[in-house]
């Protein structure tokens, strides 16, 4: 848990930085994705995606470590409520398709 002494003193323990890492990589992700989007060059949309798979990897690793040090718990999916979703983003998938 952060530990504040003062207004301009705030001490962050491991898995307060490993959280902090990880939301600045989903974000960049998110900066990344959008700028993909309006790349307007194969060179630049080249670049870009490069950089997105590399913040991708950084995102993974930084998961990964909390995972394995119990600070992201990850639960199970129910095989039934899995097979729902998949069946419900191919109905999606099919309708936009037909478009």
């Amino acid at each position: 848990m952060m530990k504040v002494k003062n207004k301009s003193e705030v001490t962050l323990n491991e898995q307060d930085s490993l959280q902090d890492m990880l939301d600045c990589e989903k974000q960049l992700m998110g900066f990344y994705a959008t700028a993909l989007k309006e790349g307007s060059t194969k060179t630049l949309r080249k670049e870009l995606m490069k950089n997105y798979q590399s913040c991708a990897d950084g995102q993974f690793s930084v998961f990964e470590e909390m995972r394995v040090r119990g600070y992201y718990q990850v639960q199970p999916v129910p095989k039934q409520q899995l097979d729902a979703k998949i069946d419900s983003f191919r109905k999606v998938e099919k309708q936009l398709a037909k478009q």
